[in-house]
């Protein structure tokens, strides 16, 4: 029961700043944008898309649908949505510090490891809660908008899902971005745990992360070696969602990667927040 206590009180603290509703309002103007762009030039995608079918397919209604926008707006997972995430992250152990409540509720009975561990489940809530909101105005506003109709996805060939097998593809990418968004919140977490101010966090965790494509990206031998052991490589496992078949022994590899980064991330922000000097 404390602990449930603790989680709905850092979610309060988290939701109480404005900062915090950025991310839904990203959200919010950005998939409307969306939608009215491709109901206004999406038949440029469509004719692109029946070009590259050929006459290999015969079409049965619109090509573009609520489905294929909210595959576009999945790449936004890349860096603006990590940006956003990492702002809450980021604040929820600096932030503390730099207002002076740690020496308020850290000399209280309540353990620092539950106090720590609240705080790191409402942050992922609270990163959870995006992805959802990503979903829910993707597919469902768009379900309003535009329709439902079959997914043509355009990787390593032509593939296209019914309506029904795409919700399911659909729910794997986005539970797969959950994990992605995951190891931002909790590289988050393990730098604002390091500062007083919640500003380094932010930039610390998106210079990683931008460091990290920028490496990856690069064709150097030495990078391809090196590269499956940033997390950042994994940032599109989402895509193969809508692979067929799906390509399981990547995204197993791709999960359990996500969950040890997880793990050593907020290992490694829980012995610096457990060693922290409230005193001084």
């Amino acid at each position: 029961m404390i602990y449930l206590t603790l989680i709905r009180n850092e979610l309060f603290k988290i939701f109480s700043y404005w900062r915090t509703y950025m991310s839904y309002f990203f959200i919010l103007l950005l998939v409307p944008l969306f939608f009215w762009g491709f109901s206004v030039g999406g038949s440029s995608i469509e004719r692109q898309l029946t070009n590259a079918m050929g006459d290999h397919f015969l079409m049965v209604g619109k090509l573009v649908n609520a489905f294929t926008v909210a595959y576009f707006v999945l790449n936004f997972l890349w860096i603006h949505i990590p940006f956003l995430i990492a702002l809450v992250g980021g604040d929820v152990l600096a932030g503390e510090e730099a207002v002076g409540t740690y020496r308020v509720y850290l000399t209280r009975p309540v353990s620092r490891w539950r106090i720590f561990l609240s705080k790191s489940i409402a942050t992922l809530l609270y990163t959870l809660s995006v992805i959802l909101f990503l979903g829910i105005m993707s597919i469902g506003v768009g379900a309003l908008w535009m329709g439902l109709g079959d997914l043509v996805v355009l990787q390593d060939g032509i593939l296209v899902l019914p309506a029904g097998t795409a919700f399911v593809r659909f729910a794997l990418a986005y539970g797969l971005s959950f994990l992605n968004m995951s190891m931002v919140a909790t590289l988050a977490i393990l730098f604002s745990a390091m500062v007083k101010n919640a500003v380094g966090p932010v930039i610390g965790t998106m210079a990683i992360v931008i460091i990290f494509f920028a490496i990856s990206s690069l064709p150097l031998d030495f990078f391809e070696t090196i590269r499956p052991f940033f997390f950042t490589t994994y940032f599109d496992s989402w895509t193969k969602a809508f692979y067929d078949p799906i390509p399981w022994d990547y995204l197993w590899l791709s999960t359990w990667t996500a969950l040890l980064h997880i793990v050593l991330f907020l290992g490694g922000a829980f012995l610096i927040f457990k060693r922290k000097d409230i005193l001084s």
